[in-house]
């Protein structure tokens, strides 16, 4: 684990919720198993493989000497995880973790929880998709000319998409998630940072909710964040192109739809390939690049982010061969 034992002594302060070593990327051989994430004022590592008490032994020194470096006189607190065959189990090594606990990331604030579940409540590998929408919002506040942007955001988890759009000058999202206790965080995280309008929250099937969803549109910006395989609830391989079909009638003209996939099995041809098919009047723009520590030996492993544009109002729809040039 040398190559996060050398992050470790050289890391500093962190201010805003972020990884700091990704061994998953396949970049630091032997270091595969390991990730370390700051969840200020807490740090988690995370294992996915077994770690043995001596390794976790040298962790807790590796730890405690930086942070005596860089924040003499505080409490290290850290987390420990370990995921096996799809189960985790956490504990905490030192300190305490807050209750809430509230982190940042560009200025928005976000409820987590790092002591229960895989998922704490916000995913930082998609910093950058959710820079990305904020940067387009701010540079497209009236697409039509008349209205600020609406935007749907689909599993929409703790809606941080929705608290970034909101923040940029969106009028309305409209946030769909089937888990009532994540949609639940969701709007816990729109009042942390004073988001009182402009948000609704169905905790809904997406598949079955089809009717409200199409009733608040057109949309501006779609956003879909689909977990790759969650039994009852989404299946990438057959529920993604149910997805597709429906984003030419949802997307108003001149629109965006960010597609994300988090899946080393899938890469970019099953999105592209598929959107082809199923959606050729979208028309690929862009693949959002995922933050710098998350960097793959193989990108096509990684999270694909990939930003498709609607036709504007007075331009031909594309033919499926137009779509295929692409």
């Amino acid at each position: 684990m040398q190559a996060l034992l050398d992050t470790i002594a050289s890391m500093d302060m962190p201010q805003d919720a972020q990884r700091l070593f990704h061994g998953r990327g396949g970049r630091y051989p032997g270091c595969e198993q390991w990730t370390l994430d700051a969840y200020p004022p807490v740090w988690v590592v995370t294992s996915f493989l077994p770690a043995s008490d001596s390794e976790l032994a040298t962790l807790q020194t590796a730890l405690q000497a930086r942070w005596a470096q860089i924040a003499p006189g505080q409490p290290l607190n850290w987390v420990f995880q370990q995921r096996l065959e799809g189960r985790a189990e956490t504990r905490l090594m030192a300190g305490n973790v807050p209750e809430p606990h509230v982190v940042s990331e560009r200025g928005a604030q976000y409820r987590v929880h790092v002591l229960k579940g895989q998922n704490h409540g916000l995913f930082l590998d998609m910093a950058e998709g959710r820079r990305w929408v904020r940067e387009h919002l701010l540079a497209h506040p009236h697409p039509n000319g008349l209205r600020a942007p609406k935007v749907l955001n689909l599993f929409a988890y703790s809606c941080a998409f929705s608290v970034v759009a909101l923040q940029a000058g969106a009028r309305q999202v409209v946030n769909v998630d089937m888990s009532s206790g994540a949609i639940a965080i969701g709007q816990q995280n729109h009042r942390l940072n004073g988001l009182d309008t402009g948000a609704s929250f169905l905790a809904h099937d997406i598949f079955t909710t089809w009717g409200k969803i199409n009733r608040a549109g057109p949309y501006d910006l779609i956003v879909v964040d689909p977990p790759t395989h969650q039994k009852g609830s989404f299946v990438a391989t057959k529920d993604y192109a149910r997805l597709m079909r429906r984003l030419p009638d949802l997307l108003a003209p001149d629109g965006r739809a960010l597609l994300c996939l988090n899946s080393p099995t899938l890469g970019l041809d099953f999105l592209q390939g598929q959107m082809r098919e199923l959606a050729p009047s979208l028309v690929f723009e862009q693949r959002v690049a995922n933050p710098a520590v998350f960097a793959d030996t193989n990108e096509d492993r990684s999270l694909k982010v990939l930003v498709y544009r609607a036709a504007p109002a007075d331009t031909p729809t594309a033919t499926a061969d137009d779509a295929k040039s692409v």
